[in-house]
């Protein structure tokens, strides 16, 4: 099961997928609050006002798909499933985060997660729903909207795999958003 975060702060007090921050200008603000438990902390207490502090001083403004994005995104992951032999079980693209679950792929999952967030880039811009195109540097090149790295958890038994397909398909919910439906997503057939 992927977690793909779209842009989560590395020093965000509640949890983040990041080791260290590499961004000298967000060092002020705190170590990395890299997360290993699956335990919701978005309730915890932090400090409120450091952390607003610290969104403004990101070089980019904070990524959220709106709904056209969001079909836009699921467009590139279709386009990226069908030309690489995905096998995609379970698929949630919400505002800040994106699940997935996925069969095993002859590439190694870094490798999978990479063309997926190229592919879904790549359609953003083809839509014209790229929220950082106006942020081109001198090269050309554009943000991603998309953190650099994802959390993964390796499912090795059909009881996982029926889990983790429950809890993406059931995400959406928990964000008072109707379940999600992807022509890519597959019927897991229990092996």
């Amino acid at each position: 099961m992927l977690d793909v975060p779209i842009a989560i702060l590395p020093n965000d007090p509640r949890g983040s997928n990041s080791d260290l921050v590499r961004a000298p200008h967000l060092v002020p603000f705190g170590k990395a609050t890299k997360v290993e438990n699956r335990r919701n902390v978005a309730r915890e207490p932090h400090d409120y006002r450091l952390r607003q502090e610290a969104k403004r001083a990101m070089l980019y403004p904070a990524v959220e798909f709106t709904g056209a994005q969001a079909l836009s995104v699921g467009r590139g992951f279709g386009t990226a499933a069908r030309k690489n032999g995905y096998v995609i079980y379970a698929c949630a693209i919400l505002p800040r985060h994106i699940h997935l679950v996925i069969r095993p792929h002859r590439y190694r999952i870094e490798q999978v997660v990479n063309l997926l967030k190229g592919a879904a880039t790549r359609q953003l811009l083809h839509d014209g729903l790229h929220r950082l195109a106006e942020y081109r540097d001198r090269r050309g090149r554009i943000p991603s909207p998309f953190q650099e790295e994802c959390g993964h958890e390796f499912l090795y038994t059909v009881d996982d795999m029926w889990r983790a397909i429950k809890y993406v398909r059931d995400n959406p919910l928990k964000e008072k958003k109707p379940v999600q439906r992807w022509s890519f997503v597959m019927p897991y057939d229990g092996t």
